[in-house]
């Protein structure tokens, strides 16, 4: 097997929470790229079979689930699906999540709770489900935050503790499943990437608190994410589990 060879996720099936808009979709289709066939899930179906004929034009099969993450009975039913149609699991990309920018004072319990909901427990919930029927060898990436390690002055407190938790969260995991069942659990965690997501924040918040917090003087691209996914996901980081990995422009250096 050669280098490149480690990164190829031929013959394998691929579970993308948040696949409908933003990061997910861009992830579905690393995944399908490098040979896997993926399993869709979000709340929004009519955005998911877009993604899915993205996916199918890759060479790749396409399987669309609606799913509320915060339903663990949802999760459950997602993971069911997969080994209906496919007979296995073997990644899961926990990308389903809710931003806000809410100052703390006047962040309603409700609106804190939500994000929580969707960020961790969403992400706890859908990794319970895929661990259950993973072989050895599989692979879970949270989708983390760099806000989970470092602010850049907007009021972003629920975002960021919940990133925060997702990153310990891995960790444990991690200790749990990878010696026991072979299941590595590891984080990756974005800087600020053009997106849905990002596209709702203040121009002036962006131009005066994110693009000079990166050494590049931007935000994240198209293309620029997938591949740590893609590293991560595959047996290219056969030897990593526990860890976060940022992809954020110089922001945590700078």
């Amino acid at each position: 097997m050669t280098v490149l060879d480690t990164f190829r996720l031929d013959d394998k099936v691929a579970v993308v929470t948040g696949a409908s808009s933003g990061l997910g979709v861009g992830f579905a289709k690393a995944l399908a790229e490098a040979g896997a066939d993926v399993v869709l899930a979000a709340r929004r179906t009519d955005r998911l079979a877009e993604t899915a004929e993205a996916v199918r034009a890759l060479g790749r099969r396409a399987l669309a689930v609606e799913c509320d993450v915060t339903d663990p009975d949802a999760c459950t039913a997602v993971v069911e699906t997969a080994m209906a149609e496919f007979g296995r699991v073997d990644v899961l990309v926990n990308n389903a999540g809710l931003g806000t920018s809410v100052p703390a004072l006047r962040e309603s319990p409700a609106e804190f709770q939500k994000v929580i909901d969707v960020n961790l427990n969403g992400t706890y919930y859908m990794a319970q489900a895929c661990a259950r029927v993973m072989r050895p060898g599989s692979a879970v990436v949270n989708i983390a935050s760099i806000l989970g390690i470092t602010s850049v002055l907007l009021p972003q407190a629920a975002y960021s503790a919940s990133k925060s938790a997702v990153i310990g969260l891995t960790r444990d995991l991690a200790q749990q499943w990878t010696g026991r069942k072979g299941i590595r659990v590891n984080a990756l965690a974005p800087g600020y990437f053009a997106s849905e997501m990002t596209a709702e924040m203040p121009d002036k918040a962006m131009d005066e608190h994110v693009i000079p917090r990166t050494l590049f003087g931007r935000l994240g691209r198209a293309g620029e994410l997938e591949p740590a996914l893609i590293f991560l996901a595959s047996d290219a980081s056969s030897y990593m589990t526990g860890i976060t990995v940022p992809v954020d422009g110089g922001t945590l250096v700078s």
